[in-house]
């Protein structure tokens, strides 16, 4: 793989940390999960979705534990992966070339990423196959994602912004809205 005294106080704090976790809990079920997507049993969120990896060495394991052994040590920070299940604290996910394994999230990022995918590619600067060429961009390179339409995705890469096809690049679904 290629890769937080007595009386009072206790009272008004047990009531904030019991109204955060209310708001929280109803922002979750406010949150509209796509067509066919399931909720995560650990975190309510829409599975399957992409996070990136936070760190620069990661293990891939083949279970949901440190029990379980390494199957891959990941040193990429930034790699976009895709959460297709959760247990507990860890989160089972699918790389790029489909191989999976197990992550614990503490080590997981909500940053969005992608990963240009197979030839390379012409970072444009509008969402049109006839607008100027930013850059061109070589298989693996992995870019910020900042938004979607339906054909074409906005990215980062090494400081200059420009528009990518969908189909170009592997960190979004196909009918994911990124805003």
């Amino acid at each position: 793989m290629g890769n937080s005294t007595i009386g009072r106080r206790v009272v008004r704090c047990w009531s904030a940390r019991r109204s955060a976790a209310l708001l929280l809990a109803l922002a979750l079920l406010a949150t509209p999960l796509a067509a066919g997507a399931q909720a995560g049993r650990a975190t309510g969120l829409p599975l399957p979705r992409f996070v990136s990896l936070g760190a620069d060495e990661v293990n891939l394991r083949f279970g949901p534990g440190e029990g379980y052994p390494i199957a891959w040590i990941l040193t990429r920070e930034g790699l976009p992966v895709e959460i297709v299940e959760e247990f507990d604290t860890w989160r089972k996910v699918q790389l790029h070339d489909g191989d999976s394994g197990w992550i614990h999230a503490s080590l997981l990022s909500s940053r969005r990423t992608v990963l240009v995918a197979e030839d390379v590619r012409a970072l444009r600067q509008s969402p049109d196959e006839a607008a100027r060429i930013v850059l061109r961009a070589e298989p693996g390179v992995i870019g910020l994602l900042l938004d979607c339409d339906a054909a074409w995705c906005r990215v980062e890469i090494e400081g200059r912004r420009g528009w990518l096809q969908r189909s170009e690049i592997w960190g979004v679904l196909p009918d994911e809205a990124v805003r």
